[in-house]
């Protein structure tokens, strides 16, 4: 049986000896677990003995046999290396072969990659990309790597906008980690469209609402499904204008049925989540995940009452018994790294997520109901987008506060809210729920008129 400190033996006893043992390796697995782990390579090893497998029928030894030649760093290998990158069948081979050719570092490979610039494989030219862009300043390379700004695969356009165009963010009047102090546990009551009239770019850390539905409460009426979604989307573009670098927006919403008239005509449902997510990224969202909010079936209304008794096909309703928590945010060509070192070594120990937490997309959390208001967050909800979406002191927004619900979970987490609401009721509902003085806050909540808030952001 082969093993590791048997090839580091094989190793150490030079090429002779490497000959010997990879020439009496007969079967494939064999061969690959040999050149898998061969590991670092002294200066005087012999390529050429790996030179006969390029053309072995096994693509993951072809892999390998790639990989150990690319560390060996001889421009000798650079023609049979380059002819595995343009020829070979198997994707993950050739790819290994340009990353090979890239990390020589060599200018004689630059025409090599310039040739598989127009490769139709996007992973194959992220790997060409990412060896040119070791010579950039080089007005060859340069002019070709700009060129491909207009590829039609979108993570290429990313990485040569980041590279070569990268875009420019306004200046703010403030730190990342901090914004204005009229945004600080502030409740506005009017049409948020309006309200974001007034709200500076570059002010908000985090957004995390769910937006009514579209004409299944009795508080959201809209002359057609389309006129809702350009709502939500001029909604959403405010909200992206507002929101700082690289921060991030969380919509809660699910499809949703309105039901039919009689029994003559059919009910429709609306794929909500599907619909906006085009809108969203079109306007500057870029997506990250998706997080399923699963609730206790017996939590929701039964569907099954038909089917459980005739059991016909085509009749099949099952129970909704999931929210989708959809995760965006603002494009940016700075990394995540860069929007946490922006906040001071306290602010970041006390913002850690301790304990448990969870790990996959999936949220088991029971709903919440509420006499005074249909459609409330859960708590829990709020709690685990606000710890893992924000630091401690950010503020966090939501443009259709409901009953306040995200507001109450900021406060407890050492965040600011700051919260939109149309409704008088709700409005007045949430003046209820936040106006006490917080413990954790020294800042008492403030409930302004669309006028006091305008006239307040322009002192």
């Amino acid at each position: 049986m082969i093993t590791k400190e048997y090839i580091n033996d094989v190793k150490t006893n030079g090429n002779g000896a490497l000959a010997k043992a990879i020439n009496g390796l007969k079967d494939t697995s064999s061969l690959t677990y040999f050149f898998e782990n061969l590991g670092f390579l002294p200066k005087d090893f012999d390529g050429s003995l790996l030179l006969p497998f390029l053309n072995h029928e096994s693509s993951n030894i072809r892999f390998w046999i790639v990989k150990n030649l690319g560390k060996l760093g001889d421009t000798k290998y650079i023609k049979p290396i380059a002819k595995i990158a343009k020829e070979d069948t198997d994707s993950m081979v050739r790819r290994e072969a340009v990353s090979s050719l890239g990390r020589m570092r060599n200018e004689k490979n630059i025409p090599i990659l310039f040739n598989l610039l127009s490769d139709r494989d996007p992973k194959i030219l992220a790997q060409v990309i990412r060896g040119l862009l070791v010579f950039k300043g080089n007005e060859t390379v340069d002019t070709q790597l700009k060129q491909l700004v207009h590829h039609p695969n979108e993570f290429i356009q990313q990485v040569i906008q980041k590279e070569y165009f990268p875009k420019k963010i306004m200046d703010s009047h403030f730190p990342h980690a901090k914004t204005y102090e009229y945004l600080n546990n502030v409740v506005v009551h009017g049409d948020v469209r309006e309200i974001l009239q007034s709200v500076p770019e570059d002010s908000i850390h985090l957004t995390f609402t769910s937006p009514p539905y579209y004409n299944a409460r009795d508080y959201s009426i809209y002359p057609s499904y389309n006129a809702y979604l350009q709502f939500l989307a001029d909604v959403f573009e405010k909200v992206h204008r507002a929101t700082k670098e690289g921060r991030y927006f969380i919509l809660n919403t699910s499809p949703i049925i309105i039901p039919r008239v009689s029994r003559q005509h059919s009910s429709k449902h609306y794929p909500i989540p599907f619909n906006i997510h085009p809108l969203l990224v079109d306007m500057g969202w870029e997506f990250i995940d998706d997080i399923v909010w699963l609730k206790p079936e017996a939590s929701v209304k039964n569907r099954n009452a038909g089917f459980l008794q005739h059991r016909k096909p085509l009749a099949y309703k099952p129970n909704p018994v999931t929210e989708y928590l959809m995760v965006y945010r603002k494009k940016s060509d700075k990394l995540i790294d860069w929007n946490i070192r922006e906040y001071d070594r306290k602010t970041i120990e006390e913002s850690k997520v301790l304990g448990n937490y969870e790990t996959s997309n999936v949220w088991h959390i029971d709903p919440t109901f509420d006499k005074n208001h249909s459609a409330v967050f859960p708590v829990e909800l709020c709690n685990r987008v606000i710890i893992f979406y924000s630091f401690k002191g950010d503020v966090v927004f939501d443009p259709f506060a409901g009953s306040g619900t995200v507001g109450k979970a900021a406060i407890a987490l050492e965040r600011s809210f700051f919260l939109a609401e149309k409704d008088e009721k709700y409005f007045q509902l949430i003046k209820k729920n936040l106006g006490n003085k917080s413990l954790f806050s020294n800042k008492e909540a403030q409930f302004l008129t669309l006028n006091d808030f305008t006239a307040l952001t322009k002192i």
